[in-house]
Parts: C-alpha cells; sequence; structure tokens
C-alpha cells in the first residue's frame, strides 16, 4: 500500500513537472517537489544526524574523563573510523543508485536482490579491513604520531569492530528503504538509538565508572538495536513488493555491481579521507594533543550539520535515480533546483548560528580552555565550511542518482589531494599557521569542488543519462520467475 501510495506521488510529481510548457502553475510545482523532497530527506536527516550524534556524544563523554582518551578518540574517529566509513558508505550507494532506478522503473522485486548483493560486496570489504583495528597502534607509531596517544588508541579500536559490521547494515538497509520513500522507520529507530546511547553511556561511565569501556560499549549496543529494528522491519512483512526473501540470485552478475561500488566508494571516501588526512597532520604539530583535540571537535561539529546535508544528497539521488529511471529528464533537472536551492537557504542558517556561537560550543567536548581557545580561533572558517556543505553534498548525491560516481571520484582526487592538502601543508607548516593552515587548505579543496560539480551538472545531458539508466536496468534485470528462493 504504502509503494503505492509512492508511486502516486511520484506521478503527481511528473504531471506537475510536466505541464511547464502549458504554463502550469510554478509554485504548485514546487510546492509537490518539496513534499517529496521532505519525505525523503527528514527521516535521512534524522537518521543521519541521530546514528552520527552516538559518535557525537561517546566523544563528549570521554573528553570529561580525560584529555588523553578525547585525543585518542579523535584519532580512531577522524581517521580509522571515518576511512572504514568512507568506504562502505560510498560503496553502499551502488545500492541507492540501482535501488532509485528499479523503483522508478517499477521493477520492484529486484530492490531486494540489489540490497543483497550490497550485504555480500560490504561484508567482504568490511572483513578485508579488519587487519587496521587490530594494529591500530604500531600504524598510528609507524606513522609518527605520539606514543601515549597511539596507545590508547590502540586499545579504543578494538572495541570498534562491532561498530565497523553496524555500518555494513545499517548503510545498505537505509537507502533500500528511502530509494522506496519508506525510511520514515529508519529515522525513527535511530533517533530512538540516539536517545538509548545517551542513556547508557552516562550509566555505564558516570554511575558504573567503566570509562572508555562504557563509552565504547554503549556505542555498540545502541547502534546494532537500530540495526535489529531495520531487520524486523523488511523481514516482517513491511516491504512486501521489494523483499521476497532471500535468494541465489543475489549472487549472479556480482561484477558489474562491484565495479559500480568501487567508484561510489571512491567517490565518497576521498571526501570523507580528506578530512581524516588533515586530522591525521594535526598530529605533527608541536602540541599535538591540543591541536588534534581542537581539530577534531570543529570536524565533528562540521560533520553533525553535515549529516544534515546528507539527507538532502539522499533526496537529490532519490529523486534525480526515480525521475531518470521514469525516463522523465525534466522531472529530474526540476528536482535537483528545489533541493539545491533548499539546502542552501539552511545552510545559510547554520552558517550565521555558527559565527554567533563559534567559541561556547567547544565547552559541550572539553573543560580545557586551551583546547576552547583553539576552536574559537577556527570558528570563523568552520562557519564557511558549513555554508559550502549545503551544496557540494547535493551535487554529489546527483551524480549519485545519475550513475556518475566515476566523474565524481576523479574531480574529488584533484579538488582534495592536488589542492586541498598540498595547499593546507604549506600554510600550516611553511607559513606557520598551523591549524587554520590546514583549515583554509580544506576549504579551498572544497570550493574548488562545488564549482566544478556545478559545471558538471550544467553541462551534463540528462537525456542520454535517460537511457544509461534504462540500459543498466534491463541489463541486470531478473524476471521475478526465475529468483531462486
Amino acid at each position: 500500500m504504502k509503494s503505492e501510495m509512492a508511486e502516486r506521488l511520484l506521478n503527481g510529481a511528473v504531471e506537475n513537472t510536466d505541464g511547464d510548457d502549458e504554463g502550469s502553475d510554478l509554485k504548485r510545482r514546487v510546492w509537490t517537489e518539496m513534499k517529496l523532497m521532505w519525505r525523503i530527506a527528514f527521516p535521512s536527516i534524522l537518521a543521519r544526524v541521530t546514528s552520527f550524534g552516538v559518535m557525537v556524544v561517546t566523544q563528549s563523554f570521554l573528553g570529561h574523563v580525560s584529555e588523553l582518551d578525547l585525543a585518542a578518540f579523535a584519532l580512531i574517529q577522524s581517521i580509522l573510523i571515518r576511512f572504514v566509513n568512507g568506504i562502505l558508505l560510498g560503496m553502499s550507494s551502488a545500492t541507492e543508485t540501482l535501488c532509485g532506478q528499479a523503483f522508478g522503473a517499477k521493477q520492484y522485486h529486484m530492490m531486494g536482490i540489489y540490497l543483497q548483493r550490497s550485504w555480500i560486496v560490504d561484508f567482504i570489504t568490511a572483513t578485508i579491513m579488519l587487519p587496521l583495528f587490530f594494529f591500530t597502534t604500531p600504524l598510528l607509531n609507524l606513522l609518527g604520531e605520539q606514543a601515549d596517544i597511539a596507545a590508547v588508541a590502540g586499545k579504543i579500536s578494538l572495541w570498534c569492530i562491532p561498530f565497523l559490521y553496524n555500518f555494513v547494515f545499517s548503510l545498505t538497509i537505509q537507502m533500500y528503504l528511502q530509494a522506496q520513500l519508506k525510511n520514515l522507520v529508519v529515522g525513527w529507530l535511530s533517533a530512538t538509538s540516539f536517545v538509548f546511547h545517551v542513556v547508557l553511556s552516562w550509566i555505564f561511565v558516570y554511575k558504573l565508572e567503566w570509562g572508555i569501556a562504557g563509552a565504547l560499549a554503549a556505542m555498540n549496543i545502541s547502534s546494532w538495536s537500530a540495526v535489529i529494528g531495520m531487520f524486523v522491519y523488511i523481514f516482517g512483512g513491511w516491504c512486501p513488493n521489494t523483499w521476497k526473501g532471500f535468494t541465489l540470485a543475489a549472487f549472479a552478475d556480482m561484477w558489474p555491481v562491484i565495479k559500480l561500488s568501487i567508484s561510489s566508494g571512491v567517490m565518497v571516501c576521498l571526501e570523507l579521507w580528506y578530512n581524516s588526512i588533515l586530522v591525521l597532520l594535526a598530529g605533527y604539530m608541536e602540541n599535538a594533543t591540543v591541536a588534534i583535540s581542537a581539530f577534531s571537535i570543529c570536524l565533528n561539529i562540521c560533520a553533525w550539520e553535515f549529516m544534515v546535508c546528507l539527507g538532502f544528497l539522499a533526496a537529490a539521488c532519490v529523486r534525480v535515480s526515480n525521475e531518470l529511471g521514469r525516463g522523465n529528464a525534466k522531472a529530474a533537472k526540476f528536482a535537483m533546483k528545489v533541493i539545491l536551492s533548499t539546502s542552501i537557504a539552511i545552510g545559510v542558517f547554520f552558517w550565521i548560528l555558527c559565527l554567533i556561537f563559534g567559541r561556547k560550543i567547544s565547552y559541550l567536548f572539553t573543560n580545557e580552555e586551551e583546547v576552547a581557545d583553539a576552536v574559537s580561533d577556527l570558528s570563523v572558517l568552520l562557519a564557511f565550511s558549513i555554508l559550502l556543505n549545503s551544496i557540494y553534498p547535493v551535487l554529489s548525491g546527483v551524480a549519485v542518482g545519475a550513475g556518475l560516481q566515476g566523474t565524481v571520484a576523479i574531480v574529488n582526487i584533484c579538488c582534495y589531494y592536488v589542492i586541498g592538502i598540498p595547499l593546507g601543508v604549506v600554510l600550516a607548516y611553511v607559513a606557520h599557521l598551523e591549524v587554520k593552515g590546514l583549515w583554509i587548505g580544506m576549504l579551498c579543496g572544497v570550493l574548488t569542488q562545488s564549482l566544478v560539480l556545478l559545471y558538471i551538472t550544467w553541462k551534463t545531458d540528462w537525456e542520454g543519462q535517460v537511457n544509461k539508466a534504462s540500459e543498466r536496468l534491463n541489463q541486470w534485470f531478473l524476471k521475478p520467475s526465475n529468483e531462486l528462493n
């Protein structure tokens, strides 16, 4: 029933959009598109903000235990977890492309097959990366990080292994559900797990005084509680059209899915690794503990707001992929304009808030005045990073919806690793701007990326993308009777 309602809503959007040549009311078209956008974006924002908030809350509790624990967790979160999350989030975006286009083309039974294929690919990928968690301390020592921080980080990394496998299922299921406009359940499950995490952390850290172990145990328990809820929703019969049970068909045609997953992984992880490398570089500065803590606090604030923007990325991806699957390029272009305008307006709001409350934010994470001063010094740069966050994620979502991940991956390499990081290193270590220099370099890379993605979106032949989407879906299509349950 919900799939039928979603289909009628999509049909309404298409009819309103197609009426452009007949002088249909622009306000009505925008309103219809806004309803579709928020139906996808709000649950996605709720899910991403609260799921990322689990890590932010963990960092906050550890920051009030000791400054060393804060710096060690900052390294693990900003480098190791972000590294792994970048790969798995990127590879999972293949699910977003395929399920979105399959839903638009009414190939509903294929969505469950694509989901299972993504589980297989992501599970194998996560297992390959396990050694990073077992050998964290020697790896950080090899990279030249301070020995005491590396030692504590090695203990924390082992606790993060269950959290690693949480990504395999949570990311792919969210993309599978949002492609069929059913991701509200993901939002509420994530919000519930966030509240559960805050309560557990308070009990484990303050009442039972379990320290690092308590904070990380609460993180694992709360994150897996949301995943279990998603399994119950899918297997319990709430996705009757798209989930037909486990099938051997999931193992067929794996290579094309792997290729799309790899290009998706490269596209997204290059964005997330960008910040991780900058945190790593901050560890080589004179007062590394303060530098890492301040830089990671600012990055966490930026990344937490970025979760809001990822909601619009999801909306852009779903709307563009749905309309390309339906064969309507005009509706896809109209959707991206509405979503980008809304995202920028919200970005301006957060930009103003950050300029006003820049210093006060730091006290959520630390009581150290030296760290708070360093965060305050970065607040203006943080505000402009938040503003840019409202632009390039939407454009990346458009690229994912159209299956252009490979092109964006090349853009990310050039903007981040040819422009952003080298410029940041020069400003930090040659011009002696230290952390501020790293952040200026990061901003220049992001600004260049945003401009290039705007140009690519403007020059893209969207009628050609409709044809490519149709070819892709026809190539991988399996009739329902061919499924091997």
